[in-house]
């Protein structure tokens, strides 16, 4: 096995077949096929750097370039899949596999290759130099900045399996048209002299939700009348 990758310093250390999906980047709960079919993922160690990758490609694109840190961690959610996030990646990687022992193979591999990058780490910190292998940062990405400051079991935004549930659905996500208007909120602070109940009255005098309060329209007069006054 002659590939670019070889003549860089990168082997091919473990191969598998697996289907390759991404977490949805819009709801971050459910998944989107990465793969067409099921593909090679591999296991590379570059042994100039001591860094280890998780790679899959299939045709012309690469639908998995991940490297593996002390922080990751592989989480079997199902029989045939399991996961991990990446928060250099700014995505979660889902693996479906043929079956339980092939699935088991890969999260034995995952958690070799992940104490080998942590022993490899030590060493050089042990020595004075600085460790090479990238350590997931908030600062990687906004998006994925929770996932970064959670521990490593809680990183995983843990999903149901692609088949186990309507997955385009998500209940539980309000939409943004939900959300308090910033307007009312401006308004309700401006009229902070006035109680809660009277501002939630004003907002909807203001906006044409509802009829015009008498009491508002009266305290609107006798301001405009003192206005006058002042002005003169």
């Amino acid at each position: 096995m002659t590939s670019g990758k070889d003549t860089m310093g990168e082997q091919p250390i473990f191969t598998c077949k697996a289907h390759v999906f991404h977490i949805d980047p819009k709801t971050k709960r459910s998944w989107m096929p990465a793969s067409s079919t099921a593909v090679s993922v591999s296991f590379f160690y570059d042994s100039s750097r001591s860094l280890y990758r998780i790679i899959s490609v299939e045709g012309q694109k690469a639908v998995i370039n991940s490297t593996v840190t002390p922080n990751m961690t592989f989480t079997k959610t199902s029989q045939k899949f399991g996961q991990w996030s990446d928060v250099r990646a700014n995505t979660v990687y889902g693996l479906g596999f043929s079956s339980e022992a092939e699935l088991q193979k890969f999260i034995d591999k995952f958690n070799e290759v992940k104490e080998a990058t942590r022993s490899a780490i030590s060493k050089v910190t042990a020595n004075g130099g600085s460790a090479v292998t990238p350590v997931t940062s908030a600062n990687a990405s906004p998006i994925t900045a929770r996932a970064a400051n959670a521990t490593p079991d809680q990183s995983d935004n843990l999903l149901e399996p692609p088949g186990s549930a309507v997955l385009p659905t998500t209940p539980n996500v309000k939409p943004d048209d939900d959300a308090p208007h910033p307007r009312s909120h401006s308004i309700s602070t401006l009229q902070s002299n006035e109680s809660p109940s009277h501002q939630i009255k004003s907002d909807k005098t203001t906006y044409g939700s509802g009829g015009a309060n008498p009491i508002d329209m009266q305290l609107k007069y006798e301001n405009d009348r003192l206005k006058l006054a002042l002005a003169q």
